[in-house]
């Protein structure tokens, strides 16, 4: 794969391969980051969302417990990416798996890849 490619350090052999795609990444917290918050919530729906098509659940700040449940065990816990045939779908198809998700107290922006439909430059 391209990233063990990069791991060992052959990526100049190595023939890199580009979807023609967008993809959207929201980042799913646990709420009270980046002050204080609670860790060892159980989170569930991440399976169902990782379903989807052109969806992936990535595990940042998540362990598992002693009953082998997945649960929060930092600020920022996963990072759910989307990808679709244009900008506007990827958000879409994004935020419909976040959906799928919980883990008790949590929040994520709800803006993510809005400033590209803005009429106004920044």
């Amino acid at each position: 794969s391209d990233l063990d490619a990069i791991a060992t350090r052959t990526l100049s052999s190595h023939a890199l391969s580009w979807k023609e795609k967008s993809a959207v990444c929201v980042v799913m917290a646990s709420d009270g980051y980046p002050g204080s918050y609670d860790k060892g919530n159980r989170i569930t729906g991440d399976e169902k969302a990782s379903e989807r098509s052109d969806i992936q659940v990535i595990h940042a700040g998540t362990k598992l417990d002693e009953n082998q449940n997945v649960v929060t065990n930092g600020g920022r816990v996963l990072g759910v990416v989307g990808q679709d045939t244009d900008l506007k779908s990827a958000i879409d198809r994004t935020y419909e798996a976040v959906r799928d998700i919980d883990f008790g107290n949590h929040y994520f922006r709800t803006d993510i890849g809005a400033k590209a439909f803005s009429s106004q430059t920044h």
